[in-house]
């Protein structure tokens, strides 16, 4: 009998140095049309609760750098949560993030899913590295969500021992997002002239996280039953003033 030798790991000398000024960051195309809109309303529904400050760092399509083995590398997710970062000088854009280097390490990475060579549940382990490998082996990111919008398929990882666990959904079919203290599930709607099958947002109650057209839309169908409400309340007394009127008593001496 052969005993099978199992491939040894690449070694990994992984620095986080800042990335040079004339550096050109990769601008590919975004794969899916649905990309931008799905991150934007993670984004929004997370303002319009308040759960945003200042020195978190939120974005899409944006460049993750680390050096590995001398080399840098980039990989920009679809989405991507960081809970403490420096501030950038007065004046300057941040063009990209390095963990550890311009503040905490990235918490949460979201890819929407695409059929591209090398994608989002990719574990080459050699460059160009896979996302999935990336994420797990060299940033470490804690979670890491991946969604199909076409085949409906959502799938929490966790980082655990330095290898991704998939979580299990609740039973409404949503996932704990610990490092938001946030449930993420699917929910079909409309938003901004777009039905499709977006990814939201359900704190610890259950309750729902409007995105702020949803908050808009509410306080002004409130307002709208203030004004009904109002408007019963001024022909309701002016019912009454005129009944009293008919039996000889003037509503303005009572």
């Amino acid at each position: 009998m052969v005993a099978q030798l199992q491939s040894p790991k690449p070694k990994l000398a992984v620095t986080w140095d800042a990335l040079p000024p004339d550096y050109v960051l990769p601008d590919d195309p975004v794969e899916n049309i649905q990309q931008p809109w799905l991150a934007a309303a993670l984004t929004d529904a997370l303002g319009a609760a308040n759960r945003t400050q200042p020195q978190m760092l939120m974005g899409s399509n944006f460049g993750l750098v680390a050096t590995v083995n001398k080399k840098i590398v980039v990989k920009a997710p679809d989405w991507f949560y960081v809970s403490q970062v420096k501030p950038v000088a007065e004046g300057k854009i941040r063009r990209s993030y390095t963990p550890n280097l311009e503040g905490d390490s990235v918490a949460v990475v979201m890819e929407f899913l695409s059929d591209t060579e090398g994608g989002e549940l990719s574990i080459r382990a050699t460059p160009p590295y896979g996302k999935l490998y990336y994420y797990e082996q060299i940033l470490k990111v804690p979670t890491y969500v991946t969604y199909d919008p076409y085949e409906l398929s959502l799938e929490v990882r966790s980082l655990q021992e330095d290898c991704y666990q998939s979580q299990a959904p609740d039973s409404h079919g949503r996932y704990w997002i610990e490092e938001l203290e946030l449930f993420l599930g699917i929910w079909y709607g409309e938003r901004l002239g777009q039905t499709i099958n977006w990814l939201r947002w359900w704190d610890g109650e259950g309750n729902l996280l409007l995105w702020s057209s949803e908050q808009v839309e509410q306080e002004r169908q409130r307002a709208e039953q203030e004004r009904q409400r109002a408007e019963q309340e001024k022909n309701k007394a002016e019912r009454l003033a005129a009944k009293l009127r008919e039996l000889g008593v003037d509503p303005q001496q009572l």
